[in-house]
């Protein structure tokens, strides 16, 4: 990013920061969250969020243009799963010297507006104090489950399938390597081995359910802080920038949430997401497709949390460090089952 682009950036932001350049919906204040790739700023009734002009290997947000592109296609690809949630593409726009957001005047940047949700009501708050009854999981279990069943089948080669997986692992095996600080060579031995064993002989389960139509583009990043539990019921900030990425098999889905859920000490939340999907979609992968997609997705979370021990950011190396030995634990134990 060029200083000019930097400087017009950090404009735009500390305007969208400012109360008042909301009017009437600032008035309760403006709260700003950073991520990796954005700004969000959260109003009493909505979040608005800014792509951050980057380019990564698997991203470029480096343009307006690209960044227009790429609010728009969020909002088409969530809006599967949280359409009342997801409401419009806004302009941010200079108009008679000031910064503004919607209306005429010489476009600076763009905005995904969506309805602010009940924090409170998100699936990881809700389990952090306590254990929710199937009447709390159901809607949004079938709404996930309805939708994984009723999308249309995306054609995927089996080796472009299979493809897929040994570049991810080979992803894995190399973070590994090159961590900051070491993690444990037999652990990362177990796992890898393990997962890059089980291709050969998971070919004819996987080429199944390539046959039977089971490979949706789908979320992609199914994670409990992404599941509203309230009204409207709704999944959030699918994996929007990468086609292939997000173009999973359904139990793959269904696996990273299990994962994740077991992961905050609820494994019943998650095999209760699974058992609802399997009564919908008349769909039962079986246990082994199960345990390779945990052990597969553990992993790769693992190397996301090795990624971040080189840039910590607000979380320091030991947090990161913890987080890549719990997903590594867990895929020692799923990939334990695959024989």
């Amino acid at each position: 990013m060029q200083d000019g682009d930097a400087a017009a950036t950090q404009a735009v932001v500390r305007a969208l920061a400012d109360p008042a350049t909301w009017g009437r919906e600032g008035e309760g204040g403006v709260a700003v969250r950073e991520t990796h790739m954005s700004w969000v700023f959260l109003t009493a009734r909505h979040a608005y969020k800014l792509k951050k002009p980057v380019r990564f290997p698997f991203l470029d947000l480096s343009t307006r243009e690209l960044r227009e592109r790429h609010c728009r296609r969020e909002l088409e690809l969530n809006r599967r799963l949280a359409e009342p949630v997801y409401l419009d593409v806004l302009p941010v726009i200079r108009r008679d010297g000031r910064i503004t957001v919607g209306g005429d005047g010489r476009i600076l940047d763009w905005l995904v507006r969506m309805r602010r949700l009940d924090e409170t009501r998100m699936l990881d708050a809700v389990l952090a104090h306590g254990r929710p009854g199937l009447a709390e999981i159901e809607p949004v279990a079938g709404l996930l489950a309805r939708f994984l069943a009723g999308a249309p089948p995306v054609r995927r080669s089996l080796e472009d399938h299979l493809g897929l997986m040994v570049r991810e692992l080979a992803l894995d095996l190399a973070a590994f390597a090159r961590a900051e600080v070491p993690l444990p060579e037999s652990l990362v031995e177990r796992v890898t081995g393990r997962l890059m064993r089980a291709l050969e002989p998971g070919r004819e389960r996987f080429a199944g359910r390539l046959a039977a139509g089971r490979v949706k583009d789908a979320h992609g990043d199914l994670r409990p802080e992404h599941v509203h539990l309230g009204d409207p019921p709704a999944i959030i900030d699918c994996l929007e920038f990468s086609d292939e990425l997000r173009i999973r098999d359904a139990a793959d889905e269904l696996a990273f949430l299990a994962l994740e859920c077991e992961r905050l000490g609820a494994a019943a939340i998650g095999e209760l997401f699974v058992a609802v999907y399997e009564a919908i979609a008349d769909d039962r992968p079986g246990p082994w497709l199960y345990a390779f997609y945990k052990g597969f997705r553990a992993a790769q979370r693992a190397r996301l949390a090795v990624w971040h021990m080189a840039e910590p950011g607000r979380r320091p190396v030991a947090h990161w460090l913890a987080r890549a030995h719990r997903y590594l634990e867990l895929a020692d134990r799923y990939t334990a089952m695959l024989g």
